[in-house]
């Protein structure tokens, strides 16, 4: 048995009224997060294209603090899971109760559990075991979850956005690559800059920090994402995000030496979508209506990073998958 929500009727949204309210999503963002423009418009762009964004860095770069502040933004249903060794899969998606009526009757009643959100936050995802991170598996492909043989769907729209931290610090377990194949995008934090941590020091240690606005809604994003696929991409800007793809496999034809040497799995037709989804959305951001090589430049690191497994070679030696992908993107003409 499957239990449904209601549809959410969204407005229809012009590339002028795309462009001002990113801006204006951006702006408030800008208030509490000090630069990071990059970091910030990729995990927006995750959130208008419907996709879920993974964002790694060392504790204390602001990853935590830069998507709740997103979810005050959004004005969305916010609901933050703090990912733990103990947490358990009905910790995450809900579980049935027992219960006893008025009358001494005892029923089972499903309780949600914070999955059910429009915005959720898997905060150190890394840090539970592999048991508990699948649990997600199903929400974030089908927008659903199944508890007893019975199916709820999620509202929408619906956003996971995770948190986690290298795998080289302690206690932490390596995500399995079917869920890490569900991140639309994977954003890597860096150290702030000097001049920016500055910034960051005078606003955290000073006053009260500016207030925020509510600048959409979740129907407005929906428009938003809606208006995203309409653009339409040249076919050989789609030829050249297949055969991109595709020369991410080592034993492809097309495969480069670097990715012969170091690659052991390439890229899944995931990879593929989201290429083309985030180029659409970055034209979208220039004003423009429609995608050129650059759009898809501009995205293929966190499109693909996450998606290209190293093999014991590459991992020895310390070679990146974003040097992979940018020796890609210079070999693929």
């Amino acid at each position: 048995m499957t239990t449904a929500t209601a549809p959410i009727s969204a407005p229809e949204f012009t590339l002028q009224q795309f462009r001002d309210t990113a801006a204006a999503i951006e702006a408030e963002v800008g208030k509490v997060i000090v630069g990071q423009s990059n970091i910030v418009r990729h995990t927006l762009l995750c959130v208008i294209a419907g996709g879920h964004a993974l964002l790694e860095g060392v504790p204390g770069l602001g990853k935590t603090m830069l998507i709740k502040t997103l979810a005050e933004v959004l004005d969305l249903p916010f609901a933050r899971i703090q990912f733990t060794p103990d947490l358990m899969p009905a910790d995450i998606v809900g579980t049935d109760i027992l219960e006893e009526g008025a009358d001494g009757k005892r029923t089972f009643r499903f309780q949600q559990g914070p999955v059910f959100a429009s915005l959720v936050l898997a905060d150190e995802i890394n840090r539970a075991t592999p048991k508990t991170q699948s649990a997600l598996l199903e929400a974030m492909q089908e927008g659903s979850v199944t508890v007893a043989k019975r199916t709820y769907t999620l509202p929408q729209p619906f956003f996971v956005l995770a948190t986690q931290n290298p795998l080289e610090m302690e206690g932490t377990y390596p995500l399995p690559e079917a869920q890490l194949d569900r991140f639309l995008f994977k954003v890597n934090v860096s150290f702030p800059s000097s001049t920016d941590l500055v910034e960051i020091l005078a606003r955290t240690t000073g006053g009260a920090r500016q207030p925020l606005t509510k600048v959409t809604t979740g129907a407005q994003l929906i428009a938003m994402g809606k208006l995203a696929r309409t653009v339409p991409v040249p076919a050989h800007v789609s030829d050249f995000v297949a055969r991109l793809v595709v020369a991410t496999h080592p034993d492809h034809a097309t495969a480069s030496p670097l990715v012969r040497q170091f690659v052991r799995y390439g890229s899944s037709p995931r990879g593929a979508q989201a290429l083309i989804l985030g180029a659409k959305i970055t034209a979208l951001f220039a004003g423009r209506v429609n995608v050129a090589f650059d759009d898809v430049a501009t995205v293929a690191p966190a499109a693909l990073r996450h998606r290209l497994l190293l093999n014991f070679e590459g991992q020895a030696e310390g070679v990146s998958t974003d040097a992979v992908v940018a020796d890609l993107l210079k070999t693929i003409k």
